[in-house]
């Protein structure tokens, strides 16, 4: 098969929701990219469109209301948007899988968990289902639960235990690449580490790239490779992880950063963002974020910022600040 740079290429994907009240634009002219074998962190407030564009990769976009109005989605050279649902079925829990963020949701409650990973085996493999129970308890001690246990159903296991049900449900096939949405958001602290931990150990292991959508930095510091900084829709800065946490550029990053606790200096208090996030129904002339910023100018609010690269390779960011014209 044929080697590709980036195992995922996303080039401006636009994905509108049209309600009897009007249009929602929940992702606008979004581009990143994922080399094999990395992880890149989709960071931003809830609202800012990082689990649709998941489901958009996913093709789960619920039609109607939602449509990819736009972009292309490349998978391993290949636009994922012009596949038929068939051929999606195909790719979906075998090459691309999903972990989303309430386990309980995610799991069948009447039937056992071994039967719920031995599904996805006998879906996208040839095997017997003797092969694929058997598979399936393999996979659960993967993720640290003893295959005596393959039996039991989901609500005899804990949230964290749950979680990693469904980690070894995502992975029974070793995808190539891993969409987890939130996965520690219903977690207690503790298990949040551990679930992380084993998420990293596996991701080595199996050698599987992942999209980690978040909006907690500190997980970003501690699993991704690259950074793509979301805001009403579209990405607004995109990094290395640690060119980012060194430098962050777009106001809107600084602000991010600027609102968590540092150990290392002794402030009273943290400057929060003004505002909230802008309605997608009803999202600002020219940059989407100006309401809030506090160097805005009036070009800000008249035109939409340009996609500029600046200081290390490879770090891209969304803002006048910046312009190449020198309008700022």
């Amino acid at each position: 098969m044929e080697k590709h740079k980036y195992l995922l290429e996303i080039n401006d994907l636009s994905i509108h929701f049209f309600t009897e009240e009007g249009t929602i634009k929940a992702v606008n002219d979004l581009s990143f990219n994922l080399r094999p074998g990395k992880t890149i962190g989709l960071v931003g407030e809830t609202g800012a469109g990082k689990t649709t564009t998941a489901l958009g990769i996913m093709s789960l976009v619920q039609t109607p209301p939602g449509l990819v109005v736009s972009g292309e989605v490349k998978f391993e050279g290949e636009d994922l948007l012009k596949l038929s649902e068939a051929e999606m079925r195909k790719v979906r829990g075998n090459k691309i899988s999903m972990i989303f963020q309430d386990p309980m949701t995610s799991l069948n409650p009447v039937f056992p968990v071994r039967d719920q990973i031995a599904e996805v085996i006998l879906l996208h493999e040839n095997i017997s289902v003797k092969d694929a129970n058997l598979k399936a308890e393999e996979m659960l001690e993967k993720v640290g639960i003893r295959k005596e246990r393959a039996g039991d159903y989901p609500h005899q296991f804990s949230g964290g235990m749950r979680q990693r049900v469904v980690i070894a449900i995502a992975l029974a096939c070793n995808p190539a690449l891993l969409i987890a949405d939130e996965p520690t958001t219903a977690l207690d602290v503790t298990i949040q580490a551990q679930v992380l931990e084993l998420m990293k150990s596996l991701k080595t292991e199996l050698n599987t790239s992942m999209i980690m959508i978040t909006h907690d930095l500190g997980i970003v510091a501690e699993i991704c490779d690259k950074v793509a900084i979301m805001y009403a829709g579209s990405v607004v800065e995109f990094a290395n992880k640690d060119e980012l946490f060194k430098n962050p550029k777009h106001p809107y990053t600084v602000g991010l950063f600027n609102s968590i606790p540092d150990i290392e200096k002794d402030t009273d208090t943290l400057k929060p963002i003004q505002g909230i996030m802008p309605d997608p129904m009803n999202l600002p002339e020219g940059c989407p974020f100006h309401p809030r910023c506090d160097h805005a100018k009036p070009i800000c609010a008249q035109k939409y910022p340009k996609k500029l690269g600046i200081g290390e390779v490879g770090h891209f960011v969304k803002c006048h600040m910046y312009s190449e014209k020198g309008e700022w």
